[in-house]
């Protein structure tokens, strides 16, 4: 069984996230998604609301595909999840130069510390590849309208947040 491990804060899970992960679906068996535990990045949604968010936009894929889709929080090193969930390969997505740049470090540290996991760029639909969290949450958080870059679902929990019309 093929075993690919998409990797993020998904904080929240946006359009561009959901394009990769149906992407992966093509190439793996089982595909984990790992919701990282970072405190030091000040999440907007707790973990559990996180992992609730991407689980149900998750199942809609995997009943589309075929493909099984669960998804697994973590806080150790990326490549010490990889190991755990049995994934011998790491999907990221890429949207731009800068992206790349720092995927290229990660790559080179996660090769040193287990060559035998590899690591596959996806670069999103060309409408997705603007939208990162950061940018969602600045716009709801200003009123902004989000539906073109989040799922109804999480719009409305970005709406609750900030008690916005976004």
């Amino acid at each position: 069984m093929r075993v690919g491990l998409y990797p993020g804060t998904f904080d929240p899970v946006t359009l561009g996230h959901l394009d990769i992960i149906h992407r992966a679906t093509a190439l793996v068996d089982r595909l984990v998604i790992g919701v990282a535990i970072n405190r030091d990045k000040g999440p907007l949604f707790d973990l559990e609301r996180r992992v609730a968010m991407i689980d149900a936009e998750a199942r809609k894929i995997s009943a589309g595909t075929g493909c099984e889709i669960v998804v697994h929080p973590f806080e150790n090193l990326l490549i010490d999840c990889a190991t755990d969930v049995g994934a011998k390969v790491i999907l990221r997505g890429l949207r731009a130069v800068a992206d790349f740049e720092y995927e290229f470090q990660m790559v080179g540290m996660n090769r040193a510390l287990n060559a035998e996991v590899e690591t596959v760029f996806l670069m999103a639909e060309a409408q997705h590849q603007a939208i990162s969290s950061s940018l969602v949450k600045e716009i709801a958080r200003l009123g902004g309208n989000v539906a073109k870059f989040v799922s109804p679902e999480v719009r409305r929990a970005l709406q609750d947040k900030f008690r916005s019309n976004c």
